[in-house]
């Protein structure tokens, strides 16, 4: 057996050994990179502290808030956070690298992701082959929105690098760059979107908040968020990884059921960048995004591999076994109610 094997094989005898409730933490302290909070792309993290999921199970996480997705993931490599909440596509990237970074609970079975263009340039703009030379506003280079722009053009049959891509924040900066005329056209998430929609701003032209416009883009679904980790750190803390899954298992359930209303008035009032009613509709928008089971499926993460593979390079000959990107042991445990 492989150090591989043997990671998965030890991974599965301490998550179904003993009841994880009944025992501590071996890091009940730890910090959590994630780039844009505020965002409902991460609202399952945000109900987790909020509710208090993560300190009924004897965690104190601390939330370390990036400006992007990509800057997260780099602060996990470089060994500033223990684990991240962010773009399940970062664990296939590192695993073509050689770096064994792995998924433990899936969040978003959807992107969430709209691409829009600036009210003014609707007549110009009317798909993804279009986009040449225009200035696209992302969270931050690298991350999930910049990829979900640029493969979108190069679907379209432009090149990645056809249009310049500009990070604009996670919040209340990247609605101010669309409307103070920043960047031509917008890869973002909600509330951004919905806000941006309400004031008549923008024109969408691709919009990945739900199933037909996933499918549209993707060809099928597309994990989403994701809680990943370095897989030696799943290795030599397997409880406390199970804890941070069962807290963000629970949040995934409490918005099976919660309303718009619940939601709004569970998160900080800021991030109802001071519109609630628009916000309501932004959470209603997006509550169809959520995973139901935490766990990725072999033809959503083959998806997301194949869009990847166009898109970069670096990764059209690569030959990442898919199966070493999410441990699902973990989140199968959370489901059972263990």
């Amino acid at each position: 057996m492989n150090r591989r094997h043997l990671i998965a094989a030890g991974l599965a005898l301490a998550v179904f050994s003993t009841p994880t409730f009944a025992q501590n933490a071996e890091k009940p302290k730890l910090t959590l990179g994630v780039g844009g909070k505020p965002l409902l792309y991460y609202l399952p993290l945000t109900v987790a502290e909020k509710k208090g999921y993560f300190k009924e199970q004897g965690l104190d996480v601390e939330i370390n808030d990036f400006g992007g997705g990509a800057k997260s993931l780099q602060a996990l490599v470089g060994g500033s956070v223990d684990v991240v909440t962010g773009a399940y596509e970062h664990t296939i990237r590192m695993q073509a690298k050689g770096q064994d970074i792995r998924a433990v609970i899936e969040l978003g079975r959807f992107p969430g992701i709209v691409i829009a263009a600036r009210k003014d340039l609707a007549g110009k703009v009317k798909s993804a082959a279009d986009f040449k030379g225009l200035k696209i506003g992302v969270t931050a280079p690298g991350s999930s929105t910049a990829l979900t722009a640029q493969y979108a053009m190069v679907k379209a049959g432009l090149k990645a690098t056809d249009a310049p891509i500009i990070g604009v924040g996670g919040g209340a900066s990247a609605v101010a760059a669309m409307k103070q005329g920043q960047v031509d056209l917008i890869s973002h998430l909600d509330p951004v979107i919905s806000k941006l929609e309400a004031d008549g701003d923008i024109t969408t032209l691709i919009d990945t908040r739900t199933e037909a416009g996933t499918k549209g883009l993707f060809g099928g679904a597309n994990p989403a968020a994701v809680l990943y980790l370095k897989a030696d750190f799943a290795e030599k803390n397997p409880v406390t990884t199970q804890k941070l899954v069962n807290a963000l298992m629970k949040s995934l359930k409490w918005l099976e059921t919660a309303k718009p209303e619940d939601v709004a008035d569970l998160v900080p009032a800021e991030y109802h960048l001071g519109d609630k009613p628009l916000y309501l509709r932004a959470v209603k928008n997006s509550l169809e995004s959520y995973s139901r089971t935490g766990i990725s499926t072999p033809d959503a993460m083959k998806s997301m591999y194949d869009s990847l593979k166009l898109l970069d390079p670096e990764l059209a000959k690569s030959d990442v076994d898919l199966s070493k990107t999410f441990i699902d042991s973990f989140a199968k445990k959370a489901g059972a109610g263990s």
